[in-house]
Formats: structure tokens, sequence, C-alpha cells
């Protein structure tokens, strides 16, 4: 347990992190980058002056002043949002300065430049192969999948494109999984989980209600309000020509792209999984796996 001294230590060393931080990142933003005049001509220091954030952020200076010298003071999320706006912060320096101001910082939003990742996500799960891979994004909308999660887990284009409602009504899938009751409920725990970061959210009400009308199954077990975090879960699956394969299902963020979430399948000992994933993605195996296929 931290003592008094040092707890006051680590609040100086924040509050001294939050000075530097502000000052740093005013003094890259020119007057032109804030839409004001550049004072004809005269010479004056790079960046924007305290007062000039103040006024563009909507505050009072001398509050401003206060809070890039680093002192106690009291801030709420609009007005922090209003000084990241002035000094033209990313998502990930919007979120640290939240940290700094010690409040509880907004989820993670991907930066426009790294927006465009789904060439090198393409290469990351490709690579994967032949093990299965997919990727989804926060509401677990398809957006990627490599040729073994078609083969192996029945990902494929004529399904709903959203990986819970299709672990919930797509036949094939389910006829691959001999446990799909005992798994069912972690899938939805885990779901419940997500939603929690956003709890009025359009994204997450428009898969609750889609499946809320489809599945009874559904409903029955998103009442129990179970909640379990996204991790690791261990899946048995019965491939029509392979028999039993025995893999763990990891998800993984990239920092980058938060809004995204990776799911890695790994062979496990049991079953020569790992043999028997290299088959089903070798030419003679994907002969043999055209859809449909029956349970």
């Amino acid at each position: 347990m931290a003592t008094v001294a040092e707890t006051v230590t680590a609040k100086q060393h924040r509050l001294g992190e939050l000075r530097e931080f502000l000052m740093s990142r005013r003094a890259r933003v020119t007057p032109a980058d804030a839409g004001l005049p550049d004072g004809g001509g005269r010479r004056r220091t790079p960046g924007l002056r305290r007062e000039e954030v103040a006024v563009l952020a909507g505050v009072g200076v001398s509050w401003y002043q206060w809070l890039e010298q680093g002192r106690d003071i009291t801030v709420s999320p609009q007005v922090l949002d209003s000084v990241a706006r002035v000094l033209r912060l990313s998502p990930a320096e919007r979120r640290h300065l939240y940290v700094l101001a010690a409040l509880n910082p907004p989820a993670l939003e991907a930066a426009p430049e790294d927006q465009d990742m789904c060439d090198g996500l393409r290469r990351l799960i490709d690579a994967w192969m032949p093990f299965p891979a997919h990727i989804m994004d926060v509401y677990w909308n398809t957006v990627l999948y490599n040729d073994a999660a078609s083969i192996v887990l029945g990902m494929r284009p004529e399904i709903a494109q959203n990986c819970l409602v299709a672990f919930f009504t797509d036949e094939l899938y389910r006829s691959r999984a001999p446990h799909w009751e005992s798994i069912a409920p972690k899938v939805v725990a885990q779901f419940r989980s997500a939603c929690t970061e956003a709890p009025d959210d359009e994204g997450f009400r428009a898969v609750i209600e889609e499946l809320t009308e489809r599945s009874p199954e559904f409903v029955e077990l998103w009442e129990r309000r179970d909640v379990r975090p996204g991790g690791q879960t261990r899946k048995e699956l019965e491939h029509p020509l392979v028999g039993t394969l025995m893999v763990e299902a990891t998800q993984l963020r990239v920092p980058a792209r938060p809004d995204l979430v990776i799911v890695m399948h790994t062979p496990l000992p049991e079953s020569d999984t790992a043999a028997k994933l290299e088959w089903l993605v070798s030419p003679e195996g994907r002969r043999g796996a055209m859809y449909p296929i029956a349970g």
C-alpha cells in the first residue's frame, strides 16, 4: 500500500507531466492552424499563446494558465475536450491528457492515419495459415477472415456478417461445434462485456435486436446478464472431413486500431489438430471442403 509521501510524489509527477505535455502541444500549433491572424508580420514566439488557447477553447485565461502550470484544479471532460480540439490532439494524445488530468480516459479511437490498415492486417491473418484467423469490429461484424477460417469455421459471404449473429443462426457452424451449448454462455457474456464500454451505442443495440428476433437461445442467455472479458476460449470442432479439431481462440487488439479485434485460432496438441488443419487447406483438402457440407 502506497504511503502518503509516495501518493503526493506520484501526484506531483503527474501534474508535472501535464504541464510539460500541454506546453509541448501548444508550441506546435501555429496561429494559422488555429485560424488566427499572424500578427501583421510582427515576430512572435512559435505556437499559440496561453490566452489564445483559452479564448479558442472557451475557458478562462487564468484557469487555463493554472492547468498548464500543473496546479491541482478541478477539470471536466467537456473542458478537456475543448482544449484537446484547440491543440489538435490525436485520439491517443486526448486520452493521455485525460490520464494526466486524473480523469477516466475515453475509449481509444483509431487515428486518421491508422484507419487504413487492412492490407497489413490481411497479411497478418494470411500468414497465420493454415490456422483459422479472422478480424471483427467492436460490434463483432466480420471485417476479414483467412481461407482456413472459411474452411474450418464456415465463414463465407452468404451468411450473416456478424460473428455473434452467425454463431446463433448459422447451421453449418453449429454442426461443427459438438459442445456449442457450453460455449454459447461464454460468447454472450463476452459480447455483453464489450457492450458495457458503450451501453447506448446504436451498433450494439442493432445486433441485440436482430438476435432477439431470431434466436430464443440468445434471449435466454442475454437475460442472465453474465459478463466475461474477451481472452481465450478452448474450442472443440467436429469437421466432416478430418474429425475432431481442438483449437484455442485468442482475441488480440492492435493499439493503433482499438476498434478491431483479431481472433487467432491456435491448434492444441490433442487429436493431431495441426496436421489436420494443414491437410484441410491443401489442394486435396480444399476440394473436399466445398460448401455446403452436411453436418
